[in-house]
C-alpha cells in the first residue's frame, strides 16, 4: 500500500512515525518546504514528491496533515486522482466543504475518514464502552476538558482565527466527536470564548479559552472546556454522572480512569496498553479498510457532524446567544 502524506509539520511527523512501523506500507511525502520534506524522507525512509500532483499520481492513500482551511482542496484533488483520503481533524473549515469531500469520495469511488483520534485513546475508548454498556446508568451530565499551550504551526496559522477557528474548532472538535459518539445528538448549544466574544480578537494574542454547554436530545447536559492557556502543557479529562454511578478521568492522575457505583470504585476492564498507540491504531484501521474494501471506522458524515457542532459553538460565542440545532 502506497501512502502519501501531505504536510511535513507536527501532525505529519506523528503520522509518518506510525506508517514507518507498517511493513506493508511504502511512504511518500510532499511539503511545499522541500527541506522539511527531505528531512522526513531521511527520517522515515520515504520518497519525496516534488509537487502535490506528483504525489497523488504515485499513491493509493493520501493522508492530509496541512492547515484546516486547505483540507478540502487537497482532498478533492486526491479523490480526482483515485486516491483514498484520511484527513486530520477537523475534517474541513465549513459544513459545505465537509459535504464536498463526502460527495467527492462517493463520486470517485474512494474512501474518506476524518482522523478523530481521541476515539482510539485508551481511557476515552474505555469510558465510551463503559457508558454504552450501562455502567453509569443513564448519563445525566458530562464534563470534558482538553488543552495545553498554543501550537504555532506554519506561518503561525493556529493563532489566526479565520484559518484555525481557535480552540473551539481545532481542539474541542475532538470532544464534540466523542460526545456525539458516546452520548448522542445535540439540540442546543451555548458557548463563551475569550477570542470570539471580542475581548482579544487581535491575532498577535496566541492564547485561547472557550467553554461550551450542550443539551442533548436524550436530556443529558454536557460541557467542554478547551484552552491554549495551560502553562503545564497538554491535559485531558472526563467527568460523567449518571443514574447508576459516575466515571472520572484525568490523564495526570494515577490511575487516570475511575468508575464508581454505589459509592464504591469498580473496574471498567483493561484499557489499552501504552504500546497500543492510538495514532497507529487509527491509521492502521484506515489502511486495512482500504485493503479489505470495507467502510472506514469513522465515516465522513461523523466528521461533518463534529464540525457542524463546532461551528454552532462558534456562532454562539460570536453572538452570545444559544444556538438551536
Amino acid at each position: 500500500m502506497r501512502v502519501g502524506v501531505i504536510g511535513a509539520g507536527g501532525m505529519g511527523r506523528v503520522h509518518c512515525i506510525q506508517y514507518a512501523k507498517m511493513e506493508d506500507v511504502d511512504l511518500y511525502i510532499y511539503d511545499r518546504n522541500r527541506e522539511w520534506a527531505d528531512n522526513f524522507a531521511e527520517a522515515f525512509e520515504a520518497e519525496v514528491c516534488g509537487t502535490y500532483s506528483e504525489l497523488v499520481r504515485e499513491v493509493d492513500i493520501v493522508d492530509i496533515c496541512i492547515p484546516t482551511h486547505l483540507h478540502c482542496e487537497a482532498a478533492l484533488l486526491a479523490m480526482e486522482a483515485g486516491c483514498h483520503v484520511v484527513s486530520e481533524k477537523p475534517l474541513a473549515s465549513s459544513s459545505e466543504e465537509c459535504q464536498n469531500m463526502i460527495d467527492g469520495a462517493k463520486q470517485h469511488g474512494v474512501k474518506l475518514m476524518p482522523a478523530q483520534v481521541v476515539r482510539y485513546f485508551a481511557e476515552h475508548e474505555a469510558a465510551h464502552n463503559a457508558i454504552k454498556s450501562g455502567a453509569v446508568g443513564k448519563p445525566a451530565s458530562v464534563r470534558l476538558r482538553r488543552g495545553g499551550t498554543t501550537p504555532i504551526g506554519s506561518s503561525e496559522w493556529f493563532t489566526k482565527l479565520d484559518k484555525s477557528g481557535g480552540v473551539l474548532l481545532d481542539v474541542a472538535v475532538h470532544d464534540m466527536d466523542w460526545l456525539l459518539w458516546t452520548i448522542g445528538p445535540v439540540k442546543t448549544v451555548y458557548a463563551r470564548s475569550i477570542r470570539w466574544n471580542g475581548a482579544v480578537r487581535d491575532d498577535s494574542f496566541r492564547g485561547d479559552y472557550a467553554s461550551v454547554t450542550f443539551t442533548h436530545e436524550n436530556g443529558c447536559i454536557s460541557n467542554i472546556e478547551a484552552t491554549w492557556l495551560d502553562p503545564l502543557g497538554f491535559h485531558a479529562g472526563i467527568e460523567v454522572s449518571g443514574s447508576e454511578g459516575s466515571l472520572e478521568f484525568f490523564h495526570r492522575d494515577n490511575p487516570p480512569l475511575k468508575l464508581s457505583q454505589d459509592g464504591q470504585p469498580a473496574s471498567v476492564g483493561r484499557p489499552n496498553l501504552p504500546t497500543d498507540d492510538p495514532y497507529y491504531r487509527e491509521l492502521r484501521a484506515f489502511v486495512d479498510a482500504v485493503k479489505n474494501d470495507t467502510d472506514p471506522p469513522i465515516m465522513g458524515d461523523e466528521g461533518k457532524a463534529a464540525v457542524e457542532l463546532a461551528l454552532a459553538s462558534l456562532e454562539s460565542a460570536k453572538t452570545g446567544q444559544a444556538v438551536h440545532l
